[in-house]
């Protein structure tokens, strides 16, 4: 059976003093989720938005995928399925702020 929808994504970025701000909100028409992603500039680094812009960006979509994919497993849970395992993924790239100070 076929299946379409669509879901409205909207990307904010807000940058000062060196830090940029990433907020995604991604709307289903059923629910909304908020990603959130922040980009600190070292002092010392030429001053270039765009990088600030991409990693904040990249940041709040990973913690939105994150939080679709804990919604989905609730959701497989709440069908009668065991409940899934969660596997431990590898770590690549920089750190999040949050893998920084140990959360």
């Amino acid at each position: 059976m076929p299946h379409t929808v669509e879901w409205k994504v909207r990307l904010y970025l807000f940058e000062e003093e060196g830090t940029t701000k990433a907020r995604v909100v991604l709307d289903t028409g059923a629910t909304e989720l908020t990603g959130h992603g922040d980009a600190h500039r070292n002092p010392v680094d030429t001053d270039v938005p765009e990088i600030g812009d991409e990693l904040a960006a990249g940041r709040a979509l990973h913690d939105l995928g994150r939080q679709l994919v804990d919604v989905a497993e609730r959701d497989i849970e709440g069908m009668g399925a065991a409940a899934t395992e969660r596997r431990s993924r590898p770590e690549t790239g920089w750190p999040l702020p949050d893998q920084m100070q140990g959360g």
